[in-house]
């Protein structure tokens, strides 16, 4: 899917270097760059949405004994 995308300009020379230096073309990078940022926001996006869930009481929380329990971990 054809994307376009400004940069700010430091990222915009750090990626012109990169490109110069390894000889790859800017699609690679930008692909893994999204890619990799993808997999950052995913994270933090789910865990603020349990996290407000908690808050709520909408997700069961447990303690440190519970899950030791659960598991059957001993003391």
């Amino acid at each position: 899917m054809p994307t376009s995308i400004k940069l700010d300009p430091v990222s915009e020379k750090r990626l012109d270097r990169l490109v110069r230096q390894t000889g790859r073309p800017k699609e690679y990078y930008l692909s893994a760059w999204i890619a990799n940022g993808l997999d950052d926001i995913e994270d933090a996006e789910i865990a603020a949405a349990t996290m407000e869930r908690v808050r709520k009481g909408q997700e069961k929380v447990y303690s440190a004994d519970e899950v030791r329990q659960d598991l059957d971990l001993g003391d």
